[in-house]
């Protein structure tokens, strides 16, 4: 099971901004996963044993995966042009390309559902921030925010 954190209401993110999550319905208990409050910034732990990368050679990988699953509605905010809207998940700051979400909304307050899972490496023994941002050049509107963690052979719940 894996840790999740939300933000219901309404928010208006300018661009390059974050999405601020301002709920924790199963919040990580092994302090892997540790939310910036206010931020909108995660840190995803990468401590931990070393594992096999699983080929049979036996050679060490020196990292941790998680699984990354966002969803939200994004629409141009009422009064505003519309346009491309885009939005990706980000690691250490940059997006990650193939995180890219893109909608083109035809008027202001049309919502789009968008979503994406993937899998970000955390180097051994290191912490990454990880965000959601908004890439368009004007701000954005969304609502419904959900993001998931899920680290790979560990439960950030305490029990697995």
């Amino acid at each position: 099971m894996g840790a999740e954190y939300t933000a219901v209401a309404s928010q208006i993110i300018q661009p390059n901004g974050f999405v601020v999550f301002t709920a924790a319905p199963v919040p990580c208990t092994k302090g892997l996963v540790v939310p910036r409050l206010g931020s909108g910034l995660f840190q995803l732990s990468g401590l931990g044993v070393p594992r096999t990368c699983g080929c049979g050679c036996n050679r060490k990988v020196l990292g941790v995966n998680y699984d990354v699953d966002f969803g939200a509605n994004v629409a141009i905010p009422e009064g505003g042009t519309a346009e491309p809207i885009s939005v990706a998940i980000s690691l250490g700051g940059t997006a990650i390309p193939s995180s890219i979400m893109t909608v083109t909304p035809a008027a202001a307050q049309e919502f789009f559902n968008i979503s994406r899972d993937i899998t970000a490496q955390i180097v051994a023994g290191c912490c990454q921030n990880v965000a959601v941002q908004n890439l368009s050049t004007v701000p954005i509107e969304m609502v419904d925010a959900s993001i998931n963690f899920d680290r790979e052979g560990v439960s950030v719940m305490g029990v697995m």
